[in-house]
């Protein structure tokens, strides 16, 4: 057990938590002006479809104000004033949810960058690791507040599948590009996981749309289940769903993938009423893991290629299998993409 794990267990560990987050929520109110001025400063807001550097500082200071009251509370009402206030103004200029994504990422980034400078939670402190944890926490917690607030209006159907309520392929296209930024800027491990239905096609054919149905949005909450709050779980396609996983050890983003296949075979079947027969219902799946230094630069296209293709090959094998994408490697920063080698 570390040091913080041990400062926040027992009694009072709680109340510690509570403190700790309280003083971080504290130096982000309270040092907000330069985290937004800084984080407008770094967000390509100009270009093709140019935006206002004062919408952009109206909007990071929303994103600000919600980083910390996400991190004091632990949770963050997607009805609140400040959910509310962003949807509208993301509503007025139509911002894609990339940019916004790539805000709220600099936001985070800024507001790490301010925390570590305090002299008592710090970088130098023994509790910057809870901090840094409990900021990108809060970041995630704020992005997912804000799809719960948007899931109500029709406008943004982008960004949450209604079937599922997972996340839809337009969401996680967003998150990989920041999630691969910043696992190459800290160098820890990434993972893309895909899961396809065997056989949705044909099921759909023989019991029914409402059948098909009913085994996607089982899946979806399957998925919540064994997946980790931060991790990203989006229905890819028809009849996929992808989940991209951040620090996460190789041999364990194995194992979760064929405990999910092996559930979905076990628990997933239904039974057909008309003959009385049990009808099995399966999963195939890809896995690309990524083992990341610091500066090193992966390609989420190419990923997502390979898993694809991965998945190809699982289908092709007999279905009901995982295959898994053991080659795939970073590149070093400056260094040539293997795929045009």
């Amino acid at each position: 057990m570390g040091s913080n794990d041990t400062v926040f267990a027992g009694e009072g560990g709680a109340n510690l938590q509570a403190d700790l987050r309280h003083q971080i929520s504290t130096v982000l109110t309270d040092r907000a002006d330069a985290i937004t001025a800084d984080t407008v400063a770094i967000f390509p807001f100009s270009g093709i479809d140019a935006l206002a550097a004062d919408y952009c500082r109206h909007i990071a200071q929303i994103l600000l104000q919600l980083l910390a009251i996400a991190v004091r509370d632990g949770r963050l009402d997607p009805h609140s004033g400040f959910v509310t206030d962003l949807h509208r103004m993301i509503l007025e200029r139509v911002l894609p949810m990339e940019r916004l994504f790539t805000l709220a990422y600099f936001a985070e980034r800024k507001a790490l960058d301010e925390l570590a400078l305090d002299e008592s939670i710090g970088a130098v402190s023994e509790l910057w690791p809870l901090v840094a944890q409990f900021v990108r926490r809060g970041s995630f917690d704020l992005l997912g507040a804000y799809a719960a607030h948007a899931q109500r209006e029709p406008a943004e159907a982008a960004v949450i599948d209604r079937l599922t309520t997972l996340h839809t392929r337009v969401m996680l296209e967003a998150v990989m590009a920041k999630e691969v930024e910043r696992a190459g800027r800290f160098g820890y491990p990434i993972a893309l996981i895909l899961f396809d239905i065997d056989n949705l096609s044909a099921i759909n054919q023989d019991y029914g749309y409402g059948v098909g149905d009913r085994i996607l949005e089982r899946l979806g909450i399957l998925m919540r289940q064994y997946f980790r709050h931060h991790d990203w779980v989006a229905r890819h396609s028809e009849d996929s769903i992808a989940v991209l996983l951040t620090r996460t050890d190789a041999s364990n983003v194995n194992e979760l993938t064929e405990r999910v296949r092996a559930t979905v075979e076990e628990r997933m079947g239904f039974t057909d009423h008309r003959t009385d027969r049990r009808v099995t219902v399966t999963v195939s799946a890809a896995v690309v893991n990524v083992e990341v230094a610091v500066g090193d630069v992966i390609d989420p296209d190419r990923m997502l290629r390979e898993a694809e293709a991965a998945l190809e090959r699982a289908k092709k094998k007999g279905k009901n299998r995982v295959e898994y994408v053991d080659n795939f490697s970073a590149r070093r920063h400056g260094a040539a993409d293997p795929e045009l080698s």
